[in-house]
């Protein structure tokens, strides 16, 4: 099955609609579906959940939803490096689910898994643990977290094949597994796409059956988030 689609427009054209939500892959700027993120900015859609560790930067990213008041709920681990979305938090324009790290993590993977909720011990005592169900193990406090599945996945790979089974790179591959795994559908934009049988199946990171639409970003735009360089003594 080929699943590769002409641009990112058409992927999202006739799959999107107000009040969705979203599951978008990357960790602070490293390996955001920044051409999937900017199609769906022109869909003009409302009302979005969006499901990402972090919400980019002012004017790259999710960021650029932010400006265009397009997303109503942010579900993320880390909230600093934009001022807009600290702007809408403050003023109670924006709704944010405050999750830790790794249990934003492991919320993505069990929805994927068909999981609907597990215990951990993070956030046992914090202001995470209000409302929830704590149950005693061995001893040891954990809370009740429940899956997160949501109604389209936004990732980047660095290759795949028509198949949809993909490689990452490095540190890019970050959430991006485990969004496109919760994702009722996954969009992924890639800068290579290969023949079917091209990819060395160890070598494989992801397999298809996961993907959805493939569209294709040859020349990304990467971005170093902060910069920092030695002084001269």
């Amino acid at each position: 099955m080929n699943k590769v689609v002409a641009s990112a427009h058409e992927a999202l054209a006739d799959v999107v609609a107000n009040n969705q939500t979203f599951a978008v892959g990357g960790f602070g700027l490293c390996g955001i579906p920044e051409a999937l993120i900017d199609a769906l900015k022109e869909t003009g859609v409302t009302g979005l959940t969006c499901i990402s560790n972090n919400a980019g930067v002012d004017d790259f990213g999710l960021g650029k939803l932010l400006q265009t008041k397009q997303i109503k709920k942010m579900i993320s681990s880390y909230v600093g490096e934009n001022k807009e979305f600290e702007r809408q938090y403050l003023n109670g324009e924006l709704e944010v689910e405050l999750t830790p790290q790794g249990t934003l993590a492991e919320k993505l993977r069990a929805g994927g898994a068909g999981i609907p909720a597990f215990f951990t011990q993070t956030g046992v005592g914090t202001l995470v643990a209000e409302g929830k169900e704590v149950r005693n193990f061995a001893g040891k406090d954990y809370i009740l977290e429940h899956a997160l599945i949501a109604d389209i996945a936004l990732i980047k790979a660095y290759k795949a094949d028509k198949a949809g089974n993909l490689i990452f790179r490095k540190t890019a591959r970050n959430f991006n597994p485990e969004c496109a795994m919760a994702g009722k559908l996954t969009i992924v934009e890639v800068e290579e796409i290969v023949e079917i049988g091209e990819l060395d199946p160890d070598s494989i990171h992801l397999p298809g059956i996961y993907v959805s639409r493939i569209i294709l970003n040859a020349q990304p735009e990467k971005r170093i988030e902060q910069l920092t360089l030695k002084t001269e003594a």
